[in-house]
């Protein structure tokens, strides 16, 4: 009889406990509503703040979305940890030995977002432009958190680390609207340098998309075994660039044949093996 009056008071207050902890539970469940609708709400207010100036960056939109994003759900967590009643003294302890442990672990991402943030402060690059680094070159298609995509030429897919991306050499293609074409031309010794200078010029100067100013130029570089090192320069807009350089290339041969000049001559080398060889000789 004892034994059934104490478990039943045990159920009773077990019973208590559940009814006052429904309060609790429907409050961080609203909690947990109207939190995410605030969270909507905020990134909603922060895609108007920054899209509104006409010079906006969409990698720093899409890079403050997300961390904002995630420190809201994160207070959020712990606010309805608090609200059910857990201790959120012990529980945020267990969450700082758990972030040192996890920092530790996790250095080179500490270290890949700390570059991204670098890439978004001072923008290197932009989403859109087309660059080299790392070994690697292609358009950016986007700047994550911890890395940034490219999309190279041959239609591939490179993800770099943000870490060594911002601390190595970026080669931006895309950031000056003007481009210089260096090409080298070997002429031979025979040749009217005179000629072959006012020739190329005239190349150049039919080619409409090559800009009068900085105006072109030619330079001797080089006296090899075989002839004069030419290099020529001139100005294209930046997406003009590829090309103007191969239609150079294509126009320049022909043009040059016409006025005599003589290019270096190739060496061959032919080598006739006997139809019978010899037995090797023992």
């Amino acid at each position: 009889m004892f034994e059934k009056e104490k478990i039943d008071h045990y159920v009773e207050l077990l019973g208590d406990k559940v009814v006052g902890y429904i309060p609790n539970i429907f409050m961080a469940i609203g909690m947990l509503i109207l939190g995410l609708i605030a969270i909507k709400f905020i990134r909603n207010f922060i895609t108007r703040i920054i899209t509104a100036r006409p010079d906006h960056d969409p990698t720093l939109l899409k890079f403050v979305l997300d961390v904002s994003s995630w420190g809201l759900r994160i207070l959020l967590f712990v606010s309805i940890i608090d609200q059910l009643g857990i201790g959120t003294t012990s529980f945020a302890a267990i969450i700082g030995a758990g972030a040192v442990a996890i920092g530790l672990s996790l250095q080179g991402s500490l270290s890949n977002f700390a570059g991204g943030l670098l890439i978004i402060l001072f923008k290197p690059f932009r989403v859109g432009d087309y660059i080299e680094a790392q070994g690697q070159a292609g358009t950016v298609s986007s700047i994550q958190i911890f890395s940034t995509r490219l999309t190279t030429p041959n239609n591939q897919v490179v993800y770099l680390p943000n870490g060594t991306l911002s601390n190595n050499t970026i080669k931006n293609f895309s950031q000056e609207p003007q481009r210089r074409a260096e090409i080298a031309l070997n002429m031979g010794y025979s040749s009217d340098l005179k000629k072959v200078k006012d020739t190329i010029f005239s190349v150049i100067k039919s080619d409409q998309r090559v800009l009068a100013k900085p105006a072109p130029a030619i330079e001797v570089k080089a006296l090899t075994d075989s002839g004069v090192t030419l290099a020529v320069y001139f100005w294209t807009k930046r997406e003009q660039f590829s090309s103007t350089v191969s239609d150079f290339y294509e126009n320049i041969k022909p043009a040059l044949k016409q006025t005599g000049a003589e290019f270096p001559p190739h060496q061959e080398l032919n080598l006739k093996y006997p139809e019978n060889k010899p037995d090797n000789p023992q």
